[in-house]
């Protein structure tokens, strides 16, 4: 199916389109110095694109969010567990769900990594999902740069090596990159070749003028044209968009971004007692301890040479320490639980990413000198998961939570919590756990994504959900051969305790 949609207008007066099919077969790449209207073209594309296409947006800025009032698209969090960020990913290519990740408030490391992740379980999904995805990549300079710069080798590689298999692999898995960038000359080269269709938008370095004329096919004599372009004006050429350079004008968008572009305003009228406000300190001030810069006098160069010169001074007798006391494997592993129910007792644990907790376990391991190699994340992952489902000793005991146990691997980690929850309702003929116990066990506020958690389930043939004549909630699990008793779905107390 051919599919035009308006990008805006032409020199001439006639509407600008772009073909979205051929975009989606050959990828786009936008280019243009800060301001030219980079972030109004994508918002523009995927607006007019949205009801065509599936789509996902890399924001490192969170400036794409605003998408979801209008087109529904799912804003995802970028400060998640590697584990999470891939369940995700694979379930937005499953259900063909338009999304945006937000990058938003997280170092440049930490940004390049969550991205390459996110993106390389996109392109790993099963060859069933591999329906056609467009993948809007804003600042690409930051996540396939030229040269390595104040990140880590490790994150460079894992975005760049995501980045790369976008743009040169991507296609036959059905993504489709279009990516934006300030300055081409920052970008990898391998990953700007790619693209076969371009819109070059405001640029005043010499090296980005050449590199974005060569690109078109023009004279580098007339590169001079790119530093006179007005915002939201490009140059557009490729398959999708015009077969010569083009020059466009974007049109109006139905949303906005959060963050705007700086506009003078008139400063507030001066009042007559400014000068005492400025002058005069807070009193909290008083009590805060000022910060003291010392600065040495610089050290003679003698001094410090007849210093190196003297012979080292004896090292101190090294006192032994204690041995570590040996421990039973059943002492440390309920010293180990005793740790993650110290944790679980802080209300606020149920919403702080696994990786914090993990680190807040490691301390209190050390503290309570438990000897033996500490559990690795995903084992801690999976004893936070068994401790939140709030299984007693008796049914821990049992045949049918070991069956439940086993069941919980086929599905991530981030769900196993929520579906032990459950699984040991049933097991103990409990009511069935309301829509807020299920999200505090998954780690979020919001009902609505614990309620698609149990449909997940149920489409994975775990469970089988059905209601009473009074419209309470019941889980069955047919390999357990068991169900929870009925249950309000929208009770706001934690029915266990009621049990108890």
């Amino acid at each position: 199916m051919k599919v035009g949609i308006d990008m805006g207008q032409t020199s001439d007066g006639a509407a600008a389109k772009l073909d979205i099919e051929e975009l989606l077969a050959t990828r786009l790449l936008v280019q243009g110095n800060s301001g030219s209207g980079k972030s109004h073209l994508l918002r523009r594309l995927l607006e007019q694109s949205a009801p065509w296409v599936q789509q996902v947006v890399i924001d490192p800025e969170g400036d794409f969010v605003t998408l979801s009032d209008k087109f529904g698209h799912v804003v995802v969090e970028g400060e998640r567990s590697e584990a999470e960020l891939i369940g995700i990913a694979t379930r937005i290519r499953q259900h063909r769900a338009s999304c945006v990740l937000s990058l938003e408030g997280l170092d440049i490391d930490d940004q390049m990594r969550n991205a390459g992740i996110f993106l390389n379980a996109l392109f790993d999904a099963d060859r069933e999902f591999w329906y056609p995805v467009l993948v809007v990549v804003d600042e690409a300079q930051l996540f396939a740069p030229s040269v390595g710069g104040d990140v880590s080798e490790e994150a460079r590689k894992l975005s760049l090596g995501a980045m790369t298999n976008l743009m040169c692999r991507g296609r036959k898995r059905g993504l489709a990159g279009v990516i934006a960038t300030q300055r081409l000359a920052k970008l990898a080269k391998n990953v700007a070749a790619e693209a076969s269709n371009f819109l070059m938008g405001r640029t005043f370095l010499d090296i980005d003028m050449m590199r974005a004329a060569d690109l078109l096919g023009m004279d580098r004599r007339t590169a001079e044209m790119f530093r006179d372009l007005k915002r939201g004006s490009f140059v557009a050429l490729g398959p999708a968009l015009s077969r010569r350079p083009l020059p466009v004008t974007i049109g109006t968008v139905e949303t906005s971004a959060r963050s705007t572009s700086p506009k003078l305003m008139p400063l507030p009228e001066a009042g007559r007692d400014l000068e005492d406000i400025i002058f005069t300190p807070d009193p909290e001030e008083l009590l805060r301890p000022l910060p003291r810069r010392v600065t040495a006098a610089p050290r003679p160069a003698t001094d410090i040479l007849a210093e190196l010169s003297k012979a080292p001074p004896p090292m101190p007798a090294v006192e032994s320490r204690p041995a570590v006391t040996e421990m039973d494997e059943g002492e440390r592993e309920a010293i180990l639980d005793s740790l993650i129910a110290e944790i679980l007792d802080n209300p606020q644990s149920a919403y702080r990413p696994d990786s914090e907790l993990f680190q807040d376990f490691l301390v209190r391991c050390r503290i309570r000198r438990v000897p033996g190699v500490a559990p690795t994340l995903s084992a801690f992952r999976r004893k936070m998961a068994i401790a939140r489902s709030g299984v007693d000793a008796g049914t821990a005991a049992g045949e049918g939570w070991a069956k439940a146990l086993d069941l919980s691997r086929g599905v991530s980690e981030d769900l196993q919590g929520v579906f032990l929850l459950v699984a040991q309702a049933a097991l103990r003929a409990l009511p069935c756990p309301s829509d807020l116990m299920l999200a505090r066990a998954y780690g979020t506020h919001s009902a609505r994504r614990a309620r698609r958690l149990l449909g997940y389930f149920e489409e994975r043939g775990l469970i089988v959900v059905h209601a009473d004549l009074a419209g309470r909630r019941i889980v069955a699990f047919p390999d357990l051969g068991t169900e929870t008793a009925p249950g309000d779905a929208n009770a706001g107390e934690d029915l266990r305790a009621a049990a108890e």
